[in-house]
């Protein structure tokens, strides 16, 4: 009788164990899935739509599902997010549609890495996926890293001798060294092929966003085979970016990111007429042709330009390098008209400085930007209507988005 009282009182206990370490392990994936939509959130936090209402809202959660892990059958809630302008829809890359066992732990380091957590936190995050204790030691993420710089490298010299982009997206990122005395600009060129992949061309540390560390980026590139330019360049115009490709690839035109102008004509203008300005500069960008784009920029105008002149003066600027959308495809306008396609990847890369309190070496951030530009490359989705770029590649051409001559489509 006591042999059987001890046996229940084991088996009891061992129950209790693993229900205890498949909590852990389901508490550390809902973390990781917290994470994973406030980065995402991030990168859209204080855009509004026309009507003035937040851009991007949660929306709940999906379905509950049983997804397969090391730690067993776990019931996870992915967080589900509404875009009131249509044009994004959210995908969590830990969890993804039909998934049913969790991918390779292999992947996970890297991301617990680059997503924030500590180094020094690994082994007790591995031991609850995994139900053992791991010895991971921050030698392990060292190691790691160096592994990384390897990648980087061979990366930076492929050919690009078949390469034709047809769109460019460049910026530069300040972060904060803690081991050196300046912070570090990383230089990043995003482009897009002729099929519609959006890829990452180059990447490199630089010198204050300077002509010069544009320059050498470029000639970098040529070096390695890259023939042409894009056909259509997108930036912030602070860049010493421009003055470097119109040295390097003068045929290419220039396109000013609309989130960045914005930006700068409504921080000289006071918080009170914030609003209606915002307003009427969505009006200029939006509208759908140039003739009434330009009408808008004459209503901005003669509106603010008596009180607020700095602001008037800031959206004169480069006024032609603000509309050379309109001599593209409409159907490409929403991909033309900003630089989101880096500002969003380079939220992630903030976020983890931020926890982090900055990045120990300028080696160390660049790493850190490649791989995530590299792990969210995976993940990037060709560009609405694809099919126009050959056409725009070939040099047909575009008035207010409409082709001007019949585009004959292969079969």
């Amino acid at each position: 009788m006591k042999k059987y009282s001890r046996k229940v009182v084991e088996s009891s206990n061992e129950r209790t164990l693993h229900e205890v370490l498949r909590e852990g392990a389901k508490e550390a994936l809902k973390q990781a899935l917290q994470l994973e939509i406030d980065l995402f959130m991030e990168q859209y936090r204080g855009q509004l739509t026309t009507d003035g209402r937040h851009r991007m809202t949660l929306n709940g959660f999906h379905k509950e599902r049983e997804i397969m892990t090391s730690a067993g059958m776990l019931s996870v809630k992915v967080p589900r997010v509404r875009d009131h302008e249509g044009e994004v829809r959210y995908q969590s890359s830990l969890i993804p549609p039909y998934l049913k066992r969790a991918t390779d732990l292999d992947a996970f380091i890297p991301f617990l890495y680059l997503k924030g957590i500590s180094t020094g936190d690994f082994g007790s995050v591995l031991s609850k996926l995994l139900r053992k204790e791991v010895a991971f030691s921050a030698n392990s993420v060292v190691r790691l890293k160096e592994v990384w710089m390897k990648e980087y490298q061979e990366w930076a010299k492929q050919d690009l001798s078949k390469k034709e982009y047809v769109y460019w997206w460049a910026d530069g990122v300040h972060f904060n060294v803690r081991l050196e005395d300046n912070r570090t600009c990383i230089l990043v060129i995003m482009g897009v092929t002729s099929n519609g992949t959006k890829e990452l061309v180059a990447i490199q540390d630089g010198f204050r966003e300077s002509e010069l560390s544009w320059r050498e980026i470029m000639i970098d590139l040529k070096r390695r085979g890259l023939r042409q330019g894009p056909k259509l360049a997108i930036g912030d115009g602070a860049l010493g970016f421009w003055a470097a490709l119109r040295k390097e690839f003068p045929e290419t035109r220039e396109e000013r990111c609309w989130i960045h102008k914005m930006a700068n004509v409504l921080n000289k203008l006071p918080k009170c007429v914030q609003p209606q300005a915002k307003r009427m500069l969505h009006n200029i960008y939006q509208a759908d042709t140039r003739a009434n784009a330009e009408l808008a920029f004459k209503e901005f105008v003669h509106l603010y330009e008596a009180k607020y002149p700095k602001a008037v003066a800031c959206i004169l600027k480069s006024k032609n390098e603000t509309m050379a959308f309109y001599d593209f495809p409409a159907e490409h306008w929403r991909h033309i008209r900003s630089t989101n396609a880096i500002e969003s990847n380079f939220a992630t890369v903030r976020l983890r400085t931020r926890k982090t309190k900055g990045c120990g070496s300028s080696a160390a951030t660049l790493t850190m930007v490649f791989k995530l530009t590299q792990s969210a490359q995976k993940r990037w989705q060709r560009i609405h209507f694809f099919k126009l770029l050959p056409f725009v590649l070939k040099g047909i051409r575009f008035v207010d988005g409409i082709p001007t001559e019949k585009l004959e489509f292969a079969a």
